[in-house]
């Protein structure tokens, strides 16, 4: 299916949901995805929700997308994980409530393991273990 074939009004609710993830809007988000968005909806870059709210900072945003069986490990396009987003963005907790939902301190380019040791991350290093 082409671009052109989208429903207009589908790609302007897409855009409006992953405005909720950067913004955060926790309750926004769980709605879209409670009355069936894709938790793994990506945009055009494969950023999906959970990244979105995981690098702009959103811990409540977060847990509602990890309690809705978001995937922590999911890359983007560049291969960047939300992990790794989080821990560029020096989100602890953020960074925390993703290892504990499972996600890979090791995947990803770079991976949120390799983040954390380039931009001295001394808490994030300890999180991630040997």
């Amino acid at each position: 299916m082409s671009a052109e074939e989208i429903d207009p009004e589908l790609i302007e609710l897409a855009g409006k949901v992953f405005d909720l993830a950067r913004r955060g809007d926790a309750v926004g988000l769980a709605t879209f995805v409670d009355a069936g968005v894709p938790v793994d909806l990506t945009n055009d870059a494969g950023d999906t929700l959970l990244m979105l709210a995981a690098y702009h900072g959103h811990q409540e945003a977060v847990s509602a997308l990890l309690e809705r069986s978001a995937d922590p490990n999911r890359a983007n396009d560049r291969g960047q994980t939300p992990l790794a987003g989080a821990v560029f963005k020096g989100e602890v907790e953020i960074a925390r409530q993703l290892a504990m939902a499972g996600a890979d301190p090791d995947a990803g380019t770079p991976s949120a393991r390799d983040a954390a040791v380039m931009f001295d991350k001394t808490e994030l290093i300890e999180l991630f273990g040997a």
